[in-house]
């Protein structure tokens, strides 16, 4: 079973990997995981063999020990995928983000094109992760395949912009254009036991617009969200982190539903509402979770 706990991501910043100024920002910023860009960002292509040099480099000298790193790759389609993956799967890299994820297929693809360059470099089966973006009409409906297709899965992001054009539709300010792929991509995750990351804020100057969508992030069952400046990181972090009174409620919810179980009730009583097992297993995770934050400070 996949363990969505393991993993720390409430934030996952984009770096261009090209770009040395920005490779050096990030490693002295306190994201979770740094996406380090191969893809979009990186043009003309000629970029991409630099962005391929640098991430080698600074992964290599420890620049980013504290965070996770996941490389964004190139699609199967870009004649550059084999590149990204022989050249880049080294100690220290924690997986990759592949883009345009369709279907399952292109994430088992990738599984098994892993699984060969592992063994070819001696490496355990499984060593690298993989985080498929969800930016297609397709991907969202094919959602939950794609977080099926490998043991490799952690996380699965929604990539907005691109699904509002792929749509046809209009990302409008209240986000009704992808409130209902929002939901689809963060049920499909955590129906398969994945880490949902929920898309982009491209107001990346707007903090007041960034809270309101990092509230309806947290009430869709999202874990992180896909950052683009490290001025939202901190945002970010207050909206996936519990409080301190929700680990409190959590100690205090488990310590009694142990007392329970002691005593041999079947349910514990809080504050006039029944304890269930729903609510103890939610309180394990929010204590798992606010121990891993404790545990990378």
């Amino acid at each position: 079973m996949k363990e969505e706990s393991k993993y720390l991501m409430r934030s996952l910043m984009f770096v261009p990997a090209h770009n040395e100024r920005l490779m050096n920002s990030a490693s002295r910023s306190n994201a979770d995981v740094l996406l380090l860009d191969i893809e979009d960002s990186v043009q003309p292509v000629k970029n991409k063999e630099i962005a391929r040099s640098n991430v080698i480099k600074y992964v290599t000298q420890g620049s980013f020990n504290k965070h996770l790193v996941f490389p964004r790759i190139n699609d199967r389609e870009s004649g550059q995928l084999l590149k990204d993956l022989t050249k880049l799967t080294i100690p220290g890299v924690t997986g990759f983000m592949y883009p345009k994820s369709y279907t399952g297929q292109d994430i088992y693809f990738i599984d098994k094109l892993l699984d060969t360059i592992e063994y070819e470099k001696g490496l355990p089966v499984g060593t690298f992760k993989l985080i498929p973006l969800i930016e297609t009409t397709a991907a969202v409906l094919n959602a939950q395949a794609i977080c099926q297709a490998s043991k490799r899965v952690v996380a699965i992001a929604f990539g907005c912009e691109d699904f509002v054009t792929d749509l046809q539709g209009v990302h409008d300010s209240s986000g009704q254009s992808i409130f209902s792929a929002r939901a689809m991509i963060a049920m499909a995750a955590r129906a398969n036991k994945v880490i949902p990351v929920d898309t982009v804020h491209i107001k990346v100057h707007d903090l007041e617009d960034l809270e309101k969508n990092l509230i309806v992030a947290k009430n869709l069952g999202y874990e992180g969200m896909l950052v683009l400046n490290p001025k939202e990181l901190p945002l970010a972090h207050q909206y996936f982190s519990p409080t301190e009174k929700e680990v409190q409620d959590a100690k205090e919810m488990l310590q009694l539903a142990e007392e329970a179980q002691k005593e041999g009730k079947g349910v514990a009583v809080v504050n006039n509402k029944f304890i269930g097992p729903p609510m103890v297993i939610a309180a394990q995770k929010t204590l798992d979770k606010h121990n891993n934050i404790s545990n990378k400070k």
